[in-house]
């Protein structure tokens, strides 16, 4: 069967021969689940906004879902990012390995402790403001701000830390009241277009991290978050699922999980010879690319 098909690709109307009707329109569906999966796969762990990124891609890749699923699904397919960080530190995370000694068993339940230590403020911040924040600050301006301010923040502290010497380097050096601190910051991502990642790096330097332990233990941070924001998602929006809606899910975790994998890899790389100012610029330019686009449109 031919038919004509009218969709939105980055917010332009396009009109297509297509082949296969109800099939290749799924097809096209899924071809947009797995572009937003790369997306999440990329933003979660470089500092420059996850849910933010999916918010503006979807403002030109628009799923025909529900509002309530397209709620749900930005917020769940992050699971699939959040596995690649078990994954790649399964190890380094796991106390009950039989290889451990009993040592390294304590200082990986130490780990742990401090990350539920860091985790608390934005789990309540969260469980208490999490349907007032969708209602006021998910939108474009919101984003393109964020996204802006820390920006100029992460080159302005980089700048600042050029010559300074770091004081933690090793997870043993992490005190609890420090990583507290860093999990206040972490409340500052609740806002769209700050970057969970990138407001406890920037928390985590500021308070004399080195860049990889700020990095990793925001990367760990994500762990407990994640899985309960999406929780709270999956109850609010109930589990009465179409068969469709399951693939698109289960479609765009897969695809985050293989991209947060590479993408984790990369940061870790990176920030060995280099710092954030790269991302900072990245953010600038784009928060005022998206000011400019949504003012002239």
């Amino acid at each position: 069967m031919i038919v004509w098909k009218t969709d939105v690709y980055m917010g332009i109307k396009v009109t297509i021969l297509i082949y296969g009707g109800k099939n290749s329109m799924v097809f096209i569906e899924l071809l947009k689940v797995i572009f937003l999966g790369i997306v999440e796969g990329i933003t979660e762990w470089v500092p420059i906004s996850s849910t933010g990124h999916m918010i503006l891609v979807e403002e030109f890749i628009q799923l025909n879902a529900s509002e309530a699923f397209k709620e749900m699904f930005f917020v769940v397919i992050q699971l699939g990012a959040i596995m690649a960080v078990v994954l790649l530190y399964f190890q380094k995370l796991n106390p009950f390995l039989a290889k451990k000694s009993i040592r390294q068993k304590k200082d990986t339940m130490k780990i742990w402790y401090k990350v539920i230590v860091g985790v608390i403020p934005a789990a309540v911040t969260g469980l208490l403001f999490d349907d007032w924040l969708n209602e006021h600050f998910y939108n474009y301006q919101t984003v393109a701000i964020m996204l802006i301010v820390y920006g100029v923040l992460f080159i302005v502290i980089e700048n600042r830390n050029k010559n300074k010497v770091t004081k933690i380097n090793s997870f043993n050096e992490l005190s609890y009241l420090t990583a507290f601190y860093i999990g206040i910051f972490q409340v500052l991502a609740l806002i769209p277009g700050t970057s969970r990642s990138g407001a406890t790096i920037i928390g985590a330097i500021l308070l004399g991290t080195s860049r990889h332990i700020a990095a990793e233990y925001s990367f760990f941070l994500s762990i407990p978050v994640m899985f309960g924001a999406s929780a709270l998602k999956l109850i609010k929006f109930g589990f009465n699922f179409t068969g469709f809606e399951i693939v698109s899910l289960l479609t765009g975790m897969m695809v985050a999980f293989v991209v947060s994998i590479i993408a984790i890899r990369f940061l870790l790389s990176y920030i060995k010879n280099n710092d954030f100012k790269p991302f900072g610029w990245y953010r600038i330019i784009l928060g005022f690319i998206l000011i400019a686009y949504f003012t002239f449109r």
